[in-house]
């Protein structure tokens, strides 16, 4: 890769101290920024070169402006401490992180083909099931997943599009590979921080943005609207779109009210909407009932319908499932996704993409070791300082085990509830996470991250350009999950062919 050799000292530093990247060391990391000491990545030169040519306290005071903007701004998340929902303001790092056009193009592509071969997946096992037969995903992986709806068993959504809005985990290994860490094909979040981390950054960074060809992610709500409306039952012009939200309390209800704001959709509670004898799906307004024709919905399938799910459930609607199995309203994403969602059912996604579009992944799996295999789980009882052990179907980062930074008494309890329970855990090897330069206590330092990109498929596809970068602020850690103390970064895309 080429490298622009940044150390050479320029007027800045016989007035006051710049910044020095030959001062930076990410280790045996590959870092998304510097190359090596003194020396910046190809699509990284001129966000390189204009850092080097500030002093940090200058660099300080436009973090301290972000900060600002973002309490301005509202941008906030919620985290349960202790029964208490805190609101905290959304953690974002100013400098970016950049990865060229060209190769962003390839993971496009990759994307596109996994949540293609997912939805194939899933439209599969409630229909014919003609993967199961044939043995190449077991029977009983599927049968005891909780997510496995039997209730779903013969539906039919349009396009046979089961997820239509996923946010795949992507992180980089110290060889630079991009690999998949797992995909969420339930309920994604974090795409309004996409967008509002965009937001901040052309606010404090606006130089950059006139130097640099950044694609731009501010099209995500019409492109969402778009998608939505073609799962539409109705031919309308511009048929009636709500997002489904848990209420206020909800730790993503920013992100919630955010989109619906942006896309011009009604943000709704399960009490705001009725299902009549007709089957169809109607919204309470001051005017009367109003037909709903797709939901964008942010409860996970339990809540979903008491009819159907948990029948003590006040987040949902009686009689919502009904009508989407009758095709009388959109539902997205589709009760039942969550079965591909599984961590356990990721290990096999290489050979599901081989077996329903014949070809092999764009972008691999990280290495995963099936706790249900007798061998597999011997390695990893008999590894675990090296491995991160995951629950099936836990999200947030709860319920791992992070070999590397784990104390003799962790690994011990998690080895009980592994031959306890091996169905519920899958393990791979702790990957070498890519870093970035982070702004950090008054100076830079490299941090680990990873990138979750969204992609939608409706009448269509459509993927981010980037995604959102998540940042383990603490030294070393490699969680990045912002309810565990994680950060986040712009991600830009930059065409360096045309600059």
């Amino acid at each position: 890769m080429a490298r622009a050799n940044i150390s050479s000292p320029t007027p800045y530093r016989r007035s006051r101290p710049t910044i020095d990247w030959n001062d930076y060391d990410p280790g045996k990391f590959y870092d998304e920024i510097i190359s090596s000491p003194g020396h910046a990545r190809a699509a990284s030169r001129e966000l390189v070169s204009f850092l080097r040519k500030q002093t940090m306290k200058h660099l300080v005071s436009r973090q301290q402006a972000a900060d600002l903007a973002i309490q301005e701004m509202g941008i906030s998340f919620t985290v349960y401490d202790d029964g208490e929902n805190i609101d905290r303001a959304w953690p974002m790092d100013i400098i970016p992180r950049i990865i060229s056009l060209r190769e962003w193009g390839s993971l496009e592509r990759g994307l596109v083909q996994r949540l293609t071969a997912l939805n194939l997946f899933i439209d599969d096992i409630y229909n014919q099931q003609k993967i199961l037969k044939d043995g190449v995903v077991p029977r009983d992986m599927i049968a005891s997943s909780p997510e496995f709806l039997k209730q779903c068993l013969g539906a039919k959504p349009r396009y046979g599009v089961w997820s239509h809005i996923c946010g795949s985990d992507l992180v980089r290994d110290g060889d630079g590979t991009f690999y998949v860490l797992e995909d969420n094909l339930r309920v994604p979040s974090g795409v309004s921080y996409m967008l509002e981390n965009r937001a901040v950054s052309k606010r404090v960074l606006p130089q950059l943005f006139e130097k640099i060809f950044i694609q731009p992610v501010d099209d995500y709500p019409s492109q969402l609207f778009d998608m939505l409306a073609s799962l539409s039952p109705r031919s309308a012009d511009r048929p009636e779109i709500v997002v489904l939200s848990p209420g206020i309390y909800n730790s993503a209800y920013f992100e919630h009210s955010y989109l619906a704001q942006r896309m011009g959709a009604e943000l709704v509670e399960g009490s705001d909407l009725v299902v009549k004898d007709d089957d169809k799906v109607y919204m309470r307004t001051v005017r009367g009932l109003e037909r709903v024709d797709v939901i964008y919905r942010r409860i996970n399938d339990d809540f979903l319908d008491p009819e159907v799910f948990r029948p003590n459930s006040l987040l949902g609607t009686a009689g919502l499932f009904r009508a989407w199995r009758k095709g009388t309203v959109g539902l997205a994403n589709a009760p039942g996704a969550g079965v591909a969602d599984d961590k356990v059912v990721y290990t096999y996604v290489p050979a599901i993409i081989k077996y329903y579009l014949d070809e092999d992944p764009l972008i691999p799996n990280v290495p995963s070791f099936l706790c249900t295999d007798d061998k597999h789980r011997k390695h990893v009882l008999a590894n675990l300082e090296t491995m991160v052990v995951k629950p099936a179907n836990e999200s947030g980062g709860y319920g791992m085990l992070i070999g590397p930074a784990s104390s003799k008494k962790q690994r011990e309890q998690f080895k009980a509830l592994i031959n306890k329970n091996p169905r519920n855990y899958m393990a791979q090897p702790a990957l070498a996470l890519s870093t970035a330069p982070t702004l950090c206590n008054g100076s830079i330092q490299p941090r680990h991250l990873d990138l979750r990109p969204f992609i939608l498929q409706g009448k269509r596809h459509y993927v981010t350009a980037g995604g959102l970068t998540r940042v383990a602020l603490r030294k070393g850690s490699l969680v990045v999950n912002s309810s565990q103390g994680g950060g986040s970064k712009d991600t830009w895309i930059v065409d360096t062919e045309s600059s």
